[in-house]
């Protein structure tokens, strides 16, 4: 069957593991939120917090999860630190997976228990 695929490369084991970490880190709705609005600028904890409407307490280790991941970065500015989406790839994956949840939402309708708290932010647009 897969002789007719000549092309067909799969990831290696490593690469696997660590995609399969990432999404496992994104797979919290708050972090989700923080990525999001540390992909709109720089931002500090209590910032942060009042954003994802959590405790700042909650939002710090959300981040130094995210950080050791490499997925957000700090810059200290005195006793503060102000954290950053690292790179553009983080912005493209959380794009991706708002606009797979507002397809798959659709799909679902109106009648599903289907979480409507994030907005539809990867197309621009709010929802109802």
């Amino acid at each position: 069957m897969h002789d007719a695929m000549p092309d067909l490369s799969m990831p290696a084991d490593e690469q696997a593991d660590l995609a399969a970490e990432t999404f496992r880190l994104l797979s919290d709705p708050t972090r989700i939120k923080l990525l999001w609005a540390l992909l709109q600028g720089e931002s500090s904890v209590n910032c942060l917090a009042e954003l994802a409407g959590v405790s700042p307490t909650s939002v710090s280790q959300h981040l130094a999860k995210l950080r050791l991941a490499g997925l957000v970065r700090g810059r200290r500015e005195g006793t503060f630190v102000y954290y950053t989406a690292a790179d553009t790839h983080v912005h493209a994956l959380l794009a991706e997976a708002l606009s797979h949840a507002d397809h798959a939402d659709a799909e679902l309708g109106p009648e599903s228990e289907h979480d409507h708290h994030l907005p539809s932010v990867a197309r621009g647009t709010k929802r109802a």
